[in-house]
């Protein structure tokens, strides 16, 4: 009887480089409190947001990600013909198919890259960081660019007081390849299908069409159900990370969870016991809440700043619509 030969792959995986891209048009509090009869002081309380970024017209989905990717790319120092597989997370590419990722891959030079996107809403990157990883340990490719990007603008109503001020605009990227150690550690994710329902699209588009409306359906969200559970269960699942990655809070120095809300990073931050010296992304305050987009965002900032620096051990964990959520443990590039 014939025998499947195994491919093998590396013996690590890493993240070689980081790349974002964040819209040009910011928008101030005081742009959207009257439509919401609100104020900036009641805004900063709740979320922590002070502005965010939405995209013009021009800054579609596949730009904002094809410079995000072309930024990882250069910092990882391959070239774009070396991606083997291109994976996009994102809720606001407006096709239902094709996927956005194999326009992106052509546009930014691959060869032939496998290409395609996954929905799981802002843990999307998280969960494409998992699946590059295994992918170059399994042999599946040598180099994967794995994509967050969300124009949540389009589908956000700005007339709802629960939500109008956190969603925002924007893309990051990284590139996974193989390491002579390990770069990133094993996944925790799963999804709470039982709570499905606290964040979605309004409307089925079936709905929509049937009723005759000319507008897309928006985003909704039950921001007090989700509070809660994210401050708590989010937490459990950094500690399972750690656990699973044979570290302790004691061997963190960069914290970058998904930028939801404030008072959630900094409740996920006390709920574990986070060391004062670890230093936690706080990119909301200035950009929003991206989704997909997000951790890229956030952690791309911090090297920027410096607050994350080459070699430093970072906890990545995000959670979203689903409710689907992710978290590992990474060596910053």
């Amino acid at each position: 009887m014939a025998t499947i030969v195994p491919v093998a792959g590396a013996a690590y995986s890493a993240v070689l480089g980081v790349g974002s891209y964040r819209p040009s048009r910011i928008v101030p509090n005081a742009d959207i409190v009257d439509a919401i009869d609100s104020s900036d002081e009641w805004i900063q309380q709740r979320s922590g947001i002070k502005q965010r970024r939405f995209a013009t017209p021009e800054e579609t989905v596949q730009m904002m990600s094809v410079a995000a990717s072309r930024s990882a790319i250069e910092r990882a120092g391959i070239s774009a013909a070396q991606i083997d597989c291109v994976i996009v997370a994102t809720v606001s590419h407006m096709l239902q198919t094709p996927a956005i990722a194999p326009a992106i891959a052509y546009e930014l030079g691959t060869d032939q890259a496998a290409a395609f996107d996954i929905s799981a809403a802002c843990a999307g990157f998280c969960h494409g960081l998992a699946l590059a990883d295994q992918m170059v340990r399994g042999g599946g490719a040598g180099h994967v660019l794995v994509i967050g990007v969300e124009r949540l603008s389009d589908i956000t109503d700005t007339t709802d007081r629960g939500t109008a001020f956190i969603f925002a605009d924007g893309a990051g990227a990284a590139v996974v390849g193989p390491s002579d150690k390990p770069g990133i550690g094993p996944v925790v994710w799963g999804s709470d299908g039982e709570q499905y329902d606290l964040i979605r699209q309004k409307e089925d588009w079936r709905d929509v069409i049937a009723a005759g409306k000319s507008e897309m359906p928006n985003l909704m969200m039950l921001g007090n159900p989700v509070f809660r559970w994210a401050s708590f269960t989010m937490a459990k699942v950094g500690q399972q990370t750690l656990e699973l990655s044979g570290l302790t809070v004691d061997d963190l120095d960069v914290f970058v969870p998904h930028q939801a809300n404030m008072r959630i990073i900094d409740a996920m931050a006390r709920a574990m016991k986070l060391p004062e010296r670890v230093r936690i992304a706080r990119d909301i305050a200035e950009q929003g809440n991206t989704s997909a987009a997000s951790i890229p965002l956030a952690l791309d900032r911090m090297m920027v700043e410096d607050q994350a620096r080459s070699g430093d051990i970072a906890l990545l964990i995000a959670f979203g619509a689903g409710l689907a959520y992710a978290a590992q443990v990474i060596t910053v590039p």
